[in-house]
């Protein structure tokens, strides 16, 4: 299970009556969260343009040099000593105590400390922050969680599931090999920082990457190239003849009389994809309540194993009525009920193992109203949360109908009127249905995936820094 880097919290007690180039260094480095003596994170600095101390022409302060010695001024000091603490992550501890020392010629002295030896954690006068250290390719995703909130530090990092989820679900969304190669281009051009205004959004240049991957492979499989359903045609043919007889489309999505199967099957396909993403964050609260020694969260509740057997179980029903045609018996409403006896009585239960008292912390009539609200939402929750999967299929199939309406419309106008509806509907297809598909994709990841195992948020590591060095 990927977590939040390790943190350290660092004090640095440097034999000095001018710290300000110690402070210049950290600025530049970027590795170092400052702290003032109440713990405020120094976070003002982040706006300076990283240029060396100097004064103006008129002999007078910078105004970086200004807001370095404001700085100085709140750290705690005595006329030769400065003491300056906060986070770092725990690989950069080594280089930056040795830069430190060669900076400093060796005045200075380097402690490090694990969260959990630090006085003010303990008390809740510091909360650790949580530093997201992914490659390349996962950290373009990490936006898209911080945006909901931020991990807690030492609790599940979900950036690499997001990742693969918001890949797989756009392509199934937004399936053409012509618009899916325009992303991939888009993104390969954000990535080397070809497009200057749209420098800023280099960052996201992987985002793009991997959506044009699952945008052309879905488009090869439903045989649509800028919303023409022919020219793949040959393709179709050569690959479904490897396995037996050719077809014009491997998954024919346009709906016609012959393919209401293939249409139904896509939709049964997009709720087992549901099912996964929903079970998947159900798996990581289970991890993390464990590894935190959460016994009651990971017993009981909605989202704990009771509420997880029951929308478990009832899947497993459906599934082996339709298809075994086994009808419901005796054990399976046993297994319903205790699953449901344990979302009904969470609260109390967690209470009860996990040695607090009283048991019924509001008196029984309201733990009563709670389980009885408890079950009511476990049961909607989890029924809106499956066909809430749904909406994927639906936009793949209004894709597939918006591509032949764009086809079918430059096929009879012809000539140059039919190549510019094809460029323009293409166009529109690209941006306003590629944002639309994107919102939906971020809706379907925050609501029912985030909602299993999100449950507190953490502080984000905001480095001493200048613009443009982190």
């Amino acid at each position: 299970m990927a977590r939040p880097a390790p943190m350290k919290f660092i004090e640095l007690l440097v034999l000095t009556s001018d710290v300000r180039p110690v402070l210049d260094f950290l600025g530049k480095k970027g590795v170092m969260e400052l702290l003032d003596p109440s713990g405020v994170s120094f976070t003002t600095s982040s706006k300076l343009d990283g240029a060396s101390l100097a004064t103006t022409g008129d002999g007078a302060p910078s105004a970086k040099d200004v807001q370095l010695q404001k700085i100085c001024d709140e750290l705690d000091h005595t006329q030769t000593t400065y003491k300056i603490s906060g986070w770092i992550a725990a690989k950069d501890v080594a280089s930056l105590a040795k830069e430190l020392e060669e900076l400093t010629k060796g005045a200075i002295a380097i402690t490090a400390y694990d969260p959990e030896e630090v006085p003010e954690v303990k008390e809740g006068k510091y909360k650790v922050p949580v530093k997201l250290n992914h490659g390349k390719f996962i950290k373009s995703f990490d936006r898209m969680v911080l945006s909901y909130g931020v991990p807690e530090y030492s609790s599940v990092d979900p950036t690499h599931w997001v990742a693969c989820f918001f890949t797989l679900l756009f392509g199934l969304m937004f399936g053409d090999a012509g618009q899916g190669l325009v992303f991939l281009i888009l993104g390969i051009l954000l990535s080397k920082n070809a497009i200057k205004f749209l420098s800023s959004w280099s960052k996201f240049g992987p985002v793009f990457i991997a959506l044009g991957c699952s945008s052309t492979l879905m488009g090869i499989l439903t045989g649509e190239f800028f919303a023409n359903g022919h020219l793949l045609m040959p393709l179709s043919r050569f690959l479904t003849g490897l396995f037996g007889e050719p077809h014009d489309h491997i998954l024919h999505l346009m709906p016609s009389a012959g393919n209401i199967n293939v249409i139904f099957g896509f939709f049964l396909f997009t709720l087992a994809i549901g099912f996964i993403i929903n079970s998947t964050g159900l798996i990581l609260n289970f991890m993390d309540a464990l590894r935190h020694k959460d016994l009651g969260r990971f017993l009981f509740g909605k989202i704990g194993l009771s509420g997880a057997l029951f929308f478990w179980y009832v899947i497993w029903m459906a599934i082996r009525i339709v298809l075994l045609k086994i009808p419901p018996f005796w054990l399976d409403w046993v297994i319903i009920g205790v699953s449901l006896f344990g979302v009904f009585m969470g609260h109390p239960l967690s209470r009860l193992i996990t040695g607090k008292r009283p048991v019924f912390e509001h008196g029984l009539f309201t733990a009563v109203i709670e389980g009885v609200v408890e079950i009511l939402e476990v049961i909607s929750s989890y029924l809106s949360n499956t066909i809430s999967f749904l909406r994927v299929g639906a936009f793949g199939l209004a894709h597939a109908v918006l591509g032949f309406i764009i086809s079918t419309m430059s096929e009879m106008v012809g000539g140059i009127g039919g190549i510019a509806i094809m460029i323009i509907g293409n166009a529109i297809v690209i941006v306003l249905e590629g944002m639309i598909v994107a919102i939906q994709v971020i809706r379907l990841q925050y609501f029912e995936f985030f909602s299993k195992f999100f449950h507190k948020t953490g502080r984000e590591f905001k480095p001493f820094c200048y613009e443009g060095n982190v």
